[in-house]
């Protein structure tokens, strides 16, 4: 097998997001580059936070799925900077996350609403109200908030702003 950057992408848009399944790795913006030296490959990532508690395992799925195609010789490096953004979600990644039922990031990383204590009015992914309130700055992981819809009544989680 001839190991190339398009094959090593390609087997990432493989690997979900841990905390969202219903999109992948390269959507997520998490992955900056990939190199390959001869038969090694060099794939380095960017955590969507520093902390984040899903980066293992994203590593690990990362070198599991390349091992499946018999690539053996991986390094994940993981940078800081430039940090992750809201802004690398890719545009079909957004709509992924509002089908699943979460509410994608509206606008860029420059929503500073929170800290000016303003309340942000997001579309409900459900029924695409915008009559809906924040329950709580966080959801199901520390990214998301928690809103729910005055519409339909549900619940459901705000992938916030970063």
């Amino acid at each position: 097998m001839v190991i190339n950057e398009a094959l090593i992408w390609n087997l990432l848009t493989e690997v979900p997001d841990p905390e969202v399944p219903a999109i992948n790795v390269v959507e997520l913006g998490v992955v900056r580059s990939v190199e390959i030296k001869q038969e090694a490959v060099c794939i380095t990532i960017t955590p969507t936070y520093t902390g984040c508690p899903a980066m293992k395992t994203i590593e690990q799925d990362i070198i599991q799925r390349l091992k499946e195609a018999q690539i053996i010789d991986i390094e994940i490096k993981t940078i800081l900077t430039p940090a992750w953004t809201t802004d690398w979600i890719k545009e079909e990644a957004r709509e992924k996350l509002r089908v699943y039922g979460i509410a994608p990031p509206e606008h860029s990383s420059a929503d500073k609403n929170s800290i000016l204590g303003k309340t942000k009015t997001i579309n409900c992914p459900l029924c695409g109200s915008r009559d809906t309130i924040m329950q709580s700055q966080f959801g199901s992981t520390a990214c998301k908030a928690l809103y729910k819809c005055k519409s339909c009544l549900e619940p459901f989680d705000y992938f916030k702003c970063i």
